[in-house]
Order: C-alpha cells, then structure tokens, then sequence
C-alpha cells in the first residue's frame, strides 16, 4: 500500500460517521507529511512509495483504527 492509497482509504472510512480528514504536507518534512484523522494524527511517508507492515500498524494504531478497517 502506498502512502496515497492509505490516504485515500483513510479519507473514505471517516466519510460514513463524518470524522475530519486532512493532509497537511507543509507540517512534514521533504516527502513526509501529517495526517489528521478527527482530533488524532500520523505522519505519512512518501506518498509514492510503500508503505511497510510494521509502519502501517503504527499507524492505524497512531489513528485509532484495527487494520480490519482497512478492508474494503
């Protein structure tokens, strides 16, 4: 998964309850940028490039999401 793909899933899991998604890129440094999802937020990588396992977890968990949210 690519660090625009979770983006763009993590923008279509908050539309159902109407949590606030945004991406603010001028808040990371070089390629790195912060995701807020609601009153929580992670930082997202490359948006290009792939993201591992092990930083993907931390993620969701930064988020307060089970990667089963993740599923489509």
């Amino acid at each position: 998964m690519t660090g625009a793909y979770f983006i763009r899933r993590i923008r279509k899991i908050a539309r159902a309850p109407g949590i606030g998604v945004r991406f603010e890129s001028r808040r990371g440094k070089g390629s790195h940028g912060r995701l807020y999802f609601g009153d929580r937020f992670t930082t997202v990588k490359d948006r290009k490039k792939e993201i591992g396992p092990g930083l993907l977890r931390k993620m969701l968990t930064d988020l307060g999401l089970a990667p089963s949210d993740l599923e489509e």
